[in-house]
């Protein structure tokens, strides 16, 4: 039952019960959290103490455990009692590692980054041009990895190789002349976009009666006069590219021109 802020009658005014301090949030960013409580976040947490004998194993071990078995199986495929045997080592042992599985799947995110090669993607001040390579290095590695999406979907993550990634994206887009706060939406809106490609690439991919019904029944419902936006789209569209790479090339200048547009300021 919700507590009133009135003071009751069988306190003085003034005082407070347990129930009406505020709850604690979480410690603001950069701050350490409270004595006793472990970060949730495993990037605030030590790799190690200091203390003891050298590990067996370290995070990027494990984490490349773990990507072979995704890549292999599937992300459904991934448990700490694999990943464990993979290594060789006791399944309890691993959680003094990686303390939970959504760790576990924070290291996998960020080991894959950690693979794009910047080599050739040094900015040099066309936005456009340094775009298109950093979006094919990135579809590169989803096609790698094609677990990758769905979990950037359901646990998007920020490891230091995404951090990475993230400098070097704003540092891509300065010339564009938007502020950071539109530079960071930009990001978002195109790692969206490779992601999404990537994701229909693998779905399409799965089967080839998948995409012949699927023809198929657009083709009817185009036809069928209910739709007549639908079958002015299909009698005016060129023919269909089959080199898919041309298919993303295309749409990633649209999602480009939408990412340096400047905001429309709202009436």
């Amino acid at each position: 039952m919700p507590s009133s802020n009135r003071p009751s009658s069988n306190r003085p005014t003034g005082s407070h019960s347990p129930a009406d301090a505020p709850t604690p949030g979480p410690p603001p960013p950069g701050e350490a959290p409270p004595p006793g409580e472990a970060p949730e976040l495993i990037w605030l947490r030590p790799e190690r103490t200091g203390r003891g004998p050298r590990p067996a194993h370290s995070r990027t071990s494990i984490a490349a455990a773990a990507i072979a078995i995704a890549d292999a199986e599937g992300l459904d495929a991934v448990s700490m009692r694999r990943v464990a045997a993979a290594l060789g080592a006791g399944t309890m042992s691993l959680y003094n590692y990686v303390p939970k599985k959504e760790h576990l799947l924070d290291l996998m995110l960020d080991a894959v980054v950690g693979e794009y090669d910047y080599t050739d993607l040094a900015p040099t001040g066309d936005c456009r041009a340094d775009l298109r390579r950093l979006a094919h290095e990135q579809l590169a590695a989803l096609r790698r990895h094609p677990w990758v999406p769905t979990l950037v979907v359901a646990r998007p993550g920020l490891g230091p190789h995404a951090l990475r990634y993230t400098d070097h994206f704003l540092a891509v887009t300065e010339p564009s002349g938007l502020d950071g706060s539109a530079r960071l939406e930009a990001l978002a809106l195109l790692n969206g976009f490779v992601c999404q490609y990537a994701q229909y690439e693998r779905t399409a991919a799965a089967g080839t009666k998948w995409q012949a019904d699927l023809v198929g029944y657009l083709s009817r419902a185009a036809a069928s006069g209910e739709f007549p936006h639908l079958a002015a789209a299909f009698a005016t569209a060129g023919p269909a590219a089959g080199d898919p790479d041309a298919v993303f090339d295309r749409s990633l200048d649209r999602v480009i021109t939408a990412a340096l547009a400047a905001p429309v300021e709202q009436p």
